[in-house]
């Protein structure tokens, strides 16, 4: 009796831990790259069409100033998965390894061994997790790689380098090379304007288009793992250039802008339609998020699923992108690699039926190492130390438990070292700190004035004094010297 007593309990037991990972809910990152604030339609953008993200953003909630933790691709991926701040993190720039071509690829710093990640903290709780996309943080045999990094799963590319080519001939898949049907491309082969042909410009076109294979390894994901809860973090590599996209993509909008053909003079692929061929890459990748979105409903796991949509950094400079047509930061100053709000406020939507508000908006400030937190609350697993803050009341429509941040810190020493703050409605600002380390700050307003046309600074020492504080406060030295130039504006 007493054995089937026992035999019993056991069966109770795990009947409970079945069903609860069954409701925990499954979890969807979608991340951009390079992709400025005013890029969407749900952001104000009138010239390139994205229905599928500003459909989540219909049925769900907008983040109005929301932040990148730093303008570049590596340190804002390493901050995103680790939940820290700039002034904390252990990669804080893009630490390159390696050269473009296939010999010599070396990806960048690897992240170390044991590092806490979303991903290794979701993995304790019985999520199965997966990474598509690019990668940025080490390559497949380094201690940086995916797998290692609390991801069960991962395809695509590890080097950021690589990810310049959007035929690359190949990508990974849990550490093995998977052989894409594309030539070797130099993508950085710049074409006389003088002499050059369709058949030139047709030189940096492939058969296998990444994002069409990240696209496909996500949809396999996510039915692989339907009836179990799962965490897929989706860093598509659009828009950031090479500019490169399937012919039929780009049809849809030539003959709509006033082009001229881009020949490689700012580095990257040349092409004869350089503003059809960049909204024509939006609108692709948004495709696939509308691919996602409908593979969920046809699942029955639309309801149980929340999705995310942001970008890792502001709109690039260079590669023949015109930021200025397409309005692509918004109002905002700055672009990529600039702590002005252009480089570092990002569009952010989410999506979770039945718990956030449809066309929800909330002015809470908030940045990529709080995503951290959120993930860690929504999976019901243990909190960790971070830099963040849950922001899951504020999905939830209960902005009366949300806490707040006070600030947001950032430091970046590349494009000559600057460091920034937002502090309520005021935004510190300080450049060229390398070559001279006794800049003064710049402050600006934000509520009246947006775009930081305005500096205020010699009107409000007493902020800048807050300021000077938070600085000594939160930054910590860093372990690559190239890195380290904070030290030098306090003494």
């Amino acid at each position: 009796m007493k054995k089937v007593s026992l035999i019993f309990c056991f069966s109770l037991l795990f009947a409970q831990l079945a069903f609860s990972q069954k409701t925990k809910p499954n979890i969807i990152f979608i991340y951009a790259d390079d992709m400025g604030y005013g890029e969407l339609g749900c952001y104000g953008q009138t010239k390139i069409k994205t229905p599928n993200i500003d459909q989540i953003a219909k049925e769900g909630i907008r983040f109005t100033d929301y932040y990148t933790s730093t303008p570049v691709c590596a340190p804002s991926r390493c901050q995103l998965l680790t939940g820290t701040h700039s002034g904390h993190s252990f990669i804080r720039g893009n630490y390159e390894l390696g050269g473009f071509p296939d010999s010599t690829e070396r990806g960048q710093l690897p992240l170390l061994p044991n590092t806490v990640t979303i991903g290794t903290e979701l993995q304790k709780v019985g999520y199965t997790t997966g990474c598509i996309g690019k990668w940025g943080l080490g390559m497949g045999y380094s201690t940086g790689a995916p797998n290692k990094q609390g991801f069960d799963y991962y395809y695509g590319y590890y080097d950021q380098k690589q990810a310049h080519n959007y035929y690359p001939t190949h990508l990974w898949e849990n550490g093995k090379w998977d052989t894409l049907n594309n030539p070797v491309i130099n993508v950085h082969r710049r074409l006389d304007p003088k002499t050059a042909t369709q058949e030139d410009f047709d030189y940096y076109k492939g058969k296998d288009f990444a994002i069409d294979k990240m696209g496909e390894k996500a949809i396999d994901f996510v039915k692989q793992n339907k009836d179990k809860p799962f965490f897929l973090y989706l860093p598509f590599t659009i828009p950031h250039v090479s500019l490169q996209a399937p012919d039929s993509a780009v049809a849809e909008y030539i003959g709509k802008f006033p082009e001229t053909p881009y020949y490689g003079g700012q580095g990257y692929a040349s092409t004869p339609y350089p503003l059809a061929t960049y909204a024509a890459m939006i609108t692709y990748m948004d495709s696939k998020v509308g691919e996602i979105m409908k593979l969920l409903k046809q699942l029955n796991i639309d309801d149980n699923t929340i999705v995310f949509f942001t970008s890792d950094n502001g709109t690039t400079f260079n590669g023949g992108v015109d930021a200025k047509f397409f309005e692509s930061v918004g109002p905002y100053r700055g672009l990529k690699m600039d702590v002005y709000e252009g480089g570092i406020r990002m569009p952010m939507v989410a999506r979770w039926p039945g718990k956030i508000k449809p066309n929800s908006e909330t002015n809470l400030v908030a940045a990529h190492y709080d995503i951290l937190a959120t993930l860690l609350e929504i999976g019901k697993a243990p909190a960790v130390p971070s830099d963040g803050i849950s922001i899951l009341p504020t999905l939830l429509g209960k902005s009366k438990k949300q806490t707040s941040h006070e600030y947001l810190y950032w430091e970046y020493a590349e494009k000559g070292g600057q460091v920034a703050i937002r502090l309520g409605k005021w935004k510190g600002v300080k450049v060229n700190l390398i070559k001279n380390p006794k800049n003064k700050w710049e402050l600006y307003d934000l509520v009246a004035d947006e775009s930081e046309k305005k500096d205020v600074a010699a009107q409000h020492p007493d902020i800048l004094s807050q300021f000077d504080a938070i600085v000594k406060k939160e930054h910590k030295p860093s372990h690559i010297p190239k890195w380290e130039f904070v030290d030098k504006t306090l003494n």
